[in-house]
């Protein structure tokens, strides 16, 4: 197996961004649209890294039934990509909320804690909503097209994005995240990026991954 260096660690290495004025309008600042472009960067970077060149053996193999195989693995990212976008646009469409900045304080630095780290073997994880379950049925040529193409939609609305984003809200299924605002569910694309890309690294380091 060949053996890949990835930064799947990068953005917990990454200082708290500071608050400005911008804040206070629930804009995002210069800083924070700029950390969240890097991250969507970096992610995308490691993600195809990870997935170019896997065989379909490769592609396919599970260690266990109900084991997710590098394909189910890089699938969920794309589909979970789309659900994660259009929740933002659909945040961005609802009412400001007047409490915003007390219902989403302190959930960007509860996101980066939380979402990049899997137990291992995935022991006691999230259990995914089934539109977002992966069915195994796309190859690696149409999840790169599809990541590809989806990754670019998300960076050119972020890149061009102007609104008070921190403003709109939608409640998370799970309970634990609660009220997130749009910027909070466009923060959580790349990281769900990295919790994903983290579970392909522990599928291709499993003993009786195909060599090739």
């Amino acid at each position: 197996m060949r053996t890949k260096t990835c930064l799947l660690s990068l953005v917990l290495l990454l200082p708290p961004v500071a608050a400005n004025a911008a804040d206070a309008t629930g804009k995002l600042s210069d800083a924070e649209k700029t950390e969240l472009l890097s991250m969507l960067d970096s992610t995308a970077k490691d993600f195809l890294a990870l997935i170019d060149g896997v065989s379909e053996e490769q592609w396919k193999w599970k260690s266990s039934p109900d084991r997710w195989s590098v394909g189910e693995c890089a699938e969920h990212v794309i589909l979970s990509e789309r659900m994660l976008y259009q929740t933002a646009l659909d945040a961005l469409e609802s009412p400001a909320d007047p409490e915003w900045a007390a219902k989403t304080d302190g959930k960007v630095d509860f996101l980066k804690k939380v979402m990049p780290n899997r137990n291992p073997g995935g022991a006691g994880g999230a259990k995914a909503p089934q539109e977002i379950v992966p069915t195994g049925g796309l190859t690696r040529e149409e999840v790169v097209r599809r990541f590809n193409e989806s990754r670019a939609e998300i960076r050119a609305f972020v890149a061009a994005l102007d609104q008070p984003a921190k403003e709109h809200i939608v409640v998370h299924p799970f309970p634990v995240f609660g009220a997130l605002n749009a910027y909070d569910w466009l923060i959580y694309v790349p990281l769900h990026t990295i919790r994903h890309s983290r579970q392909i690294v522990e599928v291709q380091q499993t003993a009786g991954y195909p060599a090739k």
